[in-house]
């Protein structure tokens, strides 16, 4: 099976083709953008088809990371996704950057021994939250919690926390380095995940921070 790993939910555009008969990670590409996925997310697919020396008609799955994240950059990934699964006629499936970020970081460290929560400061006191076990399997949805609640998680769990709350927990300010993870992790999740997944869907935890303005209707004659 070939899958294209597609992820615009944070500061990155990014994409990966990947060999999942040969667990090989056939070309990947990743550029810090902030803004702008719409605009740079389809040349980049196309510029990972061709490292990958594939044609679009190749993929077998589509993998689109779902939140929590950026508002607009969730909502760019998952039309992209779902639409390109739907003219290739093939299955789309999304990954939470929650696992992103525990995975990679497993991957990474390679200790194995304690569970990990994956923890996105979301700004106005709230936290992005999902706990993993030591071999990477969720151990509950992504939430969104307090910082009280994220410390009394960790340490029922007895867990390693990783993200840019970790530094709250310290008392310190959050990082000022934004959630990034590795793209052919996204690839890796997304080929591991059974047939039949629902298709991908925006994960908002909370609403946009942008709300519609009111006062400007005009009267009707």
């Amino acid at each position: 099976m070939k899958l294209l790993a597609i992820d615009t939910a944070g500061v990155d555009c990014s994409a990966a083709v990947y060999d999942a008969d040969r667990s090989e990670v056939l070309s990947q590409a990743m550029e810090r953008i902030g803004k702008g996925h719409a605009e740079r997310l389809m040349a980049m697919i196309d510029e990972v088809l061709a490292q990958a020396r594939l044609d679009m008609q190749d993929i077998n799955r589509i993998a689109v990371t779902i939140g929590p994240g950026s508002f607009t950059g969730i909502r760019v990934g998952v039309a992209a996704g779902r639409g390109l699964a739907l003219a290739l006629g093939v299955e789309a499936v999304g990954v939470t950057t929650l696992e992103a970020m525990a995975r990679t970081f497993l991957a990474e460290v390679r200790t194995g021994l304690t569970p990990v929560i994956a923890a996105m400061d979301a700004k106005r006191d709230e936290i992005y939250v999902q706990a993993f076990s030591a071999d990477g399997r969720p151990l509950g949805d992504p939430a969104i919690v307090s910082l009280d609640s994220l410390k009394s998680m960790a340490a029922r769990l007895g867990a390693t926390v990783v993200g840019s709350a970790a530094a709250l927990l310290q008392g310190e300010p959050g990082s000022t380095e934004p959630d990034r993870f590795d793209i052919a992790m996204v690839a890796r999740i997304g080929a591991a995940a059974g047939p039949g997944a629902a298709r991908p869907k925006p994960l908002y935890l909370r609403g946009p921070d942008a709300k519609p303005q009111d006062g400007f209707a005009l009267a009707r004659a």
